[in-house]
């Protein structure tokens, strides 16, 4: 069995590389704005770094919409590493997209450009490439904000600044990082992407109200397991199917499934539930596999999710929420002003989430208000851009008032 596994992996490795020379020569031939290097004053002054595969493209698709705001002010770029992400990112991405495969290539980019600010929104052990040059401002931006132990992993110290979206991440660094000063090395900026408008994909019943269920993935490693879909899920699905009363977004984690198989088959029953019923439903029972995430908060009523990015996503909207227990005992859980004040949904209440929600649905939760502050800052409209914005420019170009500031002339 060992040898069998051992083949398959070598087999497959070897796929990976055929398809990777495949990529690399198409690009040669058909892409090549892939290594275009503007000159003058067009010559890229931020970076945003990935040099990821797509299947952790949500990282930096949340991302696209602040730097465009930037990219008014100031060129910008997408650098990326591998030849399936780059050709992928020409297609969705609303930036230039700049392929690195070698260090020479990245060495090729900042000699020819003015780069002052390169953003990380992940720990990929290629980042390191890049952060050996002195020039830009080095700065971590995440893929969200949690309770996650992720977000105080010592990595962050290899960064000059971490954009953090408000006073709790500052304290949560202070308590959990050594010789490390947050005040210092953190510029709290919000959550930007709330100030984004999102475009539906799906229509619901509008008679309804409507649920989004958006479980973490079965993580990797016993401190993360966070993810719900075997534990919660499928008997929450099924309440909420049996009732008959809303409208269900189910939103798994693209990562769903990646270390463990019995995890992937859980949201697999999900998703057939969800078809079938949704056949003969009056509610809309949706399986969400959209590459874009933001629409599912404007029209959602109440979130079911886990200890993740996206309760604290879904706590800036100020609508209720539950968050469920984890099951694992091993799972990292740091009190959290904000678990304090979102309700807990524990495995076995799962099939009595119908009244739950109905209960929330009506309900104030006086404290609500003060954790979204504390966890987000100032949530009014624009507010989040603006902080990105203006943080993202003082590292550009020095101290600086937006508004004075002019708009970059189309490309």
């Amino acid at each position: 069995m060992k040898v069998l596994k051992t083949l398959n992996n070598a087999a497959s490795y070897a796929g990976q590389r055929l398809a990777a020379r495949q990529q690399r020569k198409y690009i040669d031939r058909h892409a090549t704005e892939l290594f275009h290097m503007p000159t003058g004053e067009d010559r890229y002054r931020v970076a945003l770094y990935f040099a990821d595969e797509m299947v952790n493209a949500y990282q930096i698709r949340q991302w696209y919409e602040p730097i465009k705001q930037l990219a008014q002010y100031v060129p910008v770029v997408v650098i990326t590493r591998r030849p399936d992400s780059a050709l992928a990112l020409r297609e969705e991405c609303p930036l230039p997209v700049y392929y690195a495969p070698t260090i020479e290539d990245v060495e090729r980019l900042v000699d020819s450009q003015d780069l002052r600010l390169v953003f990380y929104v992940n720990q990929n052990i290629r980042n390191f490439q890049m952060m050996r040059f002195n020039e830009p401002n080095h700065v971590f931006i995440s893929h969200g904000e949690s309770e996650k132990a992720y977000m105080w992993s010592n990595q962050l110290k290899a960064y000059d600044y971490v954009f953090s979206a408000g006073q709790a991440a500052q304290d949560r660094l202070n308590l959990h990082l050594r010789n490390y000063d947050a005040q210092a090395r953190t510029r709290l900026i919000g959550r930007p992407q709330i100030d984004v408008s999102y475009l539906a994909p799906y229509s619901l019943n509008t008679s309804l109200p409507t649920v989004l269920y958006a479980p973490t993935w079965e993580g990797d490693r016993p401190s993360m397991h966070y993810g719900s879909v075997l534990s919660h899920g499928e008997k929450l699905v099924d309440a909420l199917i049996k009732d008959g009363g809303f409208n269900l977004i189910f939103r798994p984690h693209p990562r769903s499934g990646m270390n463990s198989s019995a995890y992937g088959q859980g949201v697999e029953r999900i998703r057939q539930k969800l078809a079938t019923a949704n056949a003969t439903s009056a509610a809309r029972l949706l399986f969400d596999d959209t590459t874009h995430w933001g629409w599912q908060w404007a029209e959602s009523d109440l979130c079911v999710t886990d200890i993740s990015a996206v309760a604290y996503d879904f706590m800036a909207t100020g609508k209720p929420m539950y968050v469920t227990t984890p099951v694992s005992t091993e799972a990292t859980v740091t009190d959290s002003p904000a678990l304090a004040k979102v309700p807990a949904l524990t495995a076995e209440e799962a099939e009595d989430i119908a009244g739950m929600i109905r209960y929330a649905l009506t309900e104030e939760n006086e404290g609500f208000r003060e954790v979204v502050e504390y966890y987000f800052g100032d949530v009014t409209a624009g507010a989040s851009m603006e902080r990105f914005v203006t943080e993202s420019l003082k590292l550009v170009v020095g101290e600086v008032h937006v508004e004075q500031l002019p708009h970059r002339r189309a490309a």
